[in-house]
């Protein structure tokens, strides 16, 4: 015979199973309120110390900016050459070497690598001058860079697109102003906002650089391809042997070189520069952080005209 349960005890043990719910729900609510203000503190303490090495990381690459200014500025001599102590790059080193008052003892430096480079940028054809301070184009310039085009195998109109749309960026606010003129490039890979096709410009960009002003191409530096684009009448085999003939440390001896061409041929090159490329790469774990800069040397005065940061991830990491 079956036992009947009261009312009673079915009540109680609602009110029993309902309470263990209420636990349960409060034992999960409060362990994900714990872990939420757990992954809250992990992700402040990530942040600031990604705000700390980016602001270390910074100060660091600046120093070495100052560093390359004060090679620059030490050299005093009136012509430019590629065995000069600027144009030696620094390998990758750890930094600690460069900080450590004792270089034996180097173990308790940060695993930080500091490596950078200085180029001339006046190596280059300085694709502003292309146009002069009106925006005009420069035809002369224009038929320079075609002949650099025609060089590097890239199709001549490139030349011409360059020049118009620089032309129209920089035309701007004036009589000849384009309805809808481009953005101004400030680096050389945004030229394919001109309309310049990639596989193009991978081509060119060893060979040009695009300043604030214009420029002559230093014929101790420069390569063969330049050479020959900025002195009409030159062909690649006379510019190469340009190259053989170098060092130039006379205006004159560049005429005494090419003795065929009139002096107005040669009034795009020069012996010296002024303005470098400084690059500084520093490696932390798996991060990388470079800085890009082109200075100005006027004398024994470095000015810096523009500056960038790239930060990206070690590909051997």
């Amino acid at each position: 015979m079956k036992q009947r349960l009261s009312p009673l005890h079915h009540r109680s043990t609602e009110q029993g199973g309902a309470a263990l719910l209420m636990a349960m729900i409060i034992v999960a609510l409060v362990a994900t309120l714990a872990v939420s203000m757990v992954w809250q503190q992990w992700r402040a303490v990530q942040v600031e110390t990604a705000e700390r090495v980016r602001a270390q990381s910074t100060w660091i690459l600046s120093g070495a900016l100052d560093w390359a200014s004060l090679i620059l500025k030490e050299d005093g001599r009136d012509y430019d050459l590629l065995d000069d102590v600027w144009a030696t790059p620094v390998a990758e080193s750890r930094l600690s070497t460069f900080l450590a008052a004792d270089k034996n003892n180097t173990e308790d430096g940060p695993e930080a690598f500091l490596s950078g480079a200085i180029t001339d940028a006046q190596a280059r054809f300085n694709l502003r001058n292309l146009v002069d301070a009106t925006g005009q184009v420069a035809p002369e310039q224009v038929a320079a860079l075609e002949r650099l085009c025609s060089s590097l195998d890239i199709a001549a109109n490139t030349a011409t697109l360059i020049a118009k749309g620089l032309s129209g960026a920089l035309s701007q606010g004036t009589a000849q102003a384009m309805a809808n003129p481009p953005l101004l490039p400030k680096r050389v890979d945004q030229l394919t906002w001109l309309g310049v096709a990639p596989q193009a410009l991978q081509r060119l960009e060893p060979f040009v650089v695009l300043l604030d002003s214009k420029t002559t191409v230093n014929v101790n530096t420069a390569s063969r391809e330049v050479i020959a684009a900025v002195i009409p009448g030159l062909n690649l085999g006379d510019a190469e042997r340009m190259v053989q003939a170098r060092p130039f440390k006379k205006p004159p001896d560049i005429q005494n070189q090419l003795p065929n061409l009139p002096a107005s041929a040669l009034q795009n090159v020069g012996i010296s520069s002024n303005f470098f490329e400084v690059r500084g790469r520093l490696r932390l774990a798996d991060r990388v952080l470079e800085q890009r800069s082109i200075v100005e040397r006027s004398g024994r005065t470095i000015f810096v005209r523009s500056r960038e940061y790239v930060s990206s991830r070690d590909a051997g990491s």
